[in-house]
């Protein structure tokens, strides 16, 4: 049997960090042991999840938001009591209308699907039990949990606060030093500074996100720090503007991802958004005369 590792955030709430050091395709997941047993994502992987389920007998699975790192395995506790933001779109059951969600363009909507829902043998959800939104309070017995709606990220992204007001879970807040990730169509930048500082304001002694391991103490230069890297890629993505005043040798020069994912394809599709993203806000603020057009991208 595996031993599944379990960090302790505050009473009965335990953080089960992911391989790879929650890398993508990982994330953390985060038990809750109330009355009712309780996983947020399933992103440590299949076998985990079996030994947890059989160790602790799951009773609910949240899902926080519907990037694949956090729901790959859902189906591993498809028998359980699901609960999805009420932001979650009906893409989630079908593979092909959530490339076309998580992409640009129909060309690459069919890649994502091919190559990260196929890859990762990402399986769709199903209709719901339940739905959470901002504010709700989810009483779980000897435990309760408020849902904390933080899009910018993703629209149904989420984060989560115990009603003690002890422990933050940040979910894609996530404090690496990648920084801000918002490489989707539907992701905004400004929103997900709003929604930043909403969590950051939120009472706390500990705070945990999805892909880095627990800030015990308060996390508030931790928050600055990852705001900071917003402006970082803006004055990165405004100086390669300058310099090349082409949005395919911007994409090209890595300003994100410096040329560290091994596909290259899947690179360019998000680095492209991210990009444009930027040169839209540029553009507004009267840095940039122009938005470059796209190209071969």
């Amino acid at each position: 049997m595996i031993d599944v590792e379990r960090v302790r955030l505050t009473d009965n709430l335990y953080l089960i960090p992911a391989p790879n050091q929650s890398r993508f395709p990982f994330c953390n997941s985060f038990l809750i042991t109330g009355k009712q047993r309780v996983l947020i994502d399933t992103g440590i992987g299949k076998e985990n999840i079996r030994a947890l389920d059989k160790e602790k007998r799951i009773d609910v699975l949240i899902i926080s938001h519907s990037h694949p790192d956090h729901i790959v395995g859902w189906e591993t506790l498809s028998d359980r009591f699901l609960l999805l933001p009420k932001e979650t779109p009906d893409a989630v059951k079908d593979l092909t209308l959530l490339g076309k969600r998580f992409a640009d363009t129909q060309q690459r909507a069919e890649y994502w699907t091919k190559s990260i829902a196929r890859r990762f043998d990402l399986k769709v959800l199903r209709d719901p039990d339940g739905r959470y939104g901002d504010g709700d309070v989810l009483d779980f017995g000897n435990f309760r949990l408020k849902a904390v709606h933080a899009p910018g990220h993703l629209n149904d992204h989420y984060c989560f606060t115990d009603i003690d007001g002890q422990a933050i879970l940040t979910t894609d807040i996530d404090f690496t030093s990648f920084g801000p990730w918002y490489g989707n169509p539907e992701c905004d930048i400004e929103l997900f500074q709003q929604s930043i500082r909403k969590v950051m304001a939120l009472p706390h002694t500990v705070a945990c996100s999805s892909h880095k391991p627990p800030i015990f103490g308060h996390a508030g230069q931790d928050f600055k720090a990852f705001m900071a890297i917003f402006d970082r890629q803006r004055k990165l993505v405004l100086d390669l503007y300058n310099s090349f005043h082409d949005l395919e040798k911007i994409v090209d020069a890595s300003p994100f991802y410096r040329h560290r994912v091994p596909d290259n394809r899947l690179r360019i599709m998000f680095e492209t958004v991210m990009v444009k993203k930027n040169l839209a806000l540029l553009l507004r603020d009267g840095l940039i005369p122009s938005i470059l057009s796209e190209k071969n991208l």
